[in-house]
């Protein structure tokens, strides 16, 4: 069975812009839905990126996601540095600034790739970053996932995938 690993932006996104907590129930409802099913989760980096703002998206996070919404990446240590080792390869087209934060300990992406890459047959990374190979500034998630042959897709693709409506 797969299971979608989001990133923080599935969150941050969809709150900001497209389903605020105050207008789209039926998202916010159809997420606690597949949360509580197991059919999404994500890891505690993206708790810490979620949970540092004390905003109205925390307070629905801590009322609304189970318990063990949150997976500890501590597991994923050779995978990150399988990970680590694909963006250092790639110094010559990033800059240093970009390597750097996508390799900061305390940044979700490649930990996301990380934690995706341990279980590459079942886990299904979930971001609304978009590939652009032409940015020198930036490690996109999809660059990373291409790159380590890791599956991934967008919110509305894995909505489409779970044949989920809301």
């Amino acid at each position: 069975m797969a299971i979608y690993i989001v990133d923080s932006n599935f969150f941050i996104e969809a709150h900001r812009k497209s389903y605020p907590l105050d207008v789209a129930f039926s998202f916010w409802n159809k997420v606690k839905q597949l949360a509580n099913e197991g059919e999404i989760i994500s890891i505690d980096k993206v708790k810490n990126e979620l949970y540092d703002k004390n905003d109205d998206l925390e307070i629905w996070c801590k009322a609304n996601l189970p318990m063990d919404f949150f997976k500890s990446t501590s597991t994923s240590i050779s995978s990150y540095s399988k990970v680590c080792n694909w963006a250092v390869s790639k110094k010559n087209h990033y800059n240093e600034t970009a390597l750097n934060e996508f390799l900061d300990a305390d940044e979700a992406d490649a930990f996301l790739v990380a934690y995706t890459l341990d279980d590459n047959e079942n886990r299904i990374l979930v971001t609304h970053e978009v590939s652009d190979l032409n940015i020198k500034r930036k490690i996109k998630i999809p660059e990373a996932c291409n790159g380590l042959n890791v599956r991934f897709l967008s919110v509305m693709d894995m909505f489409r995938e779970l044949k989920e409506t809301f």
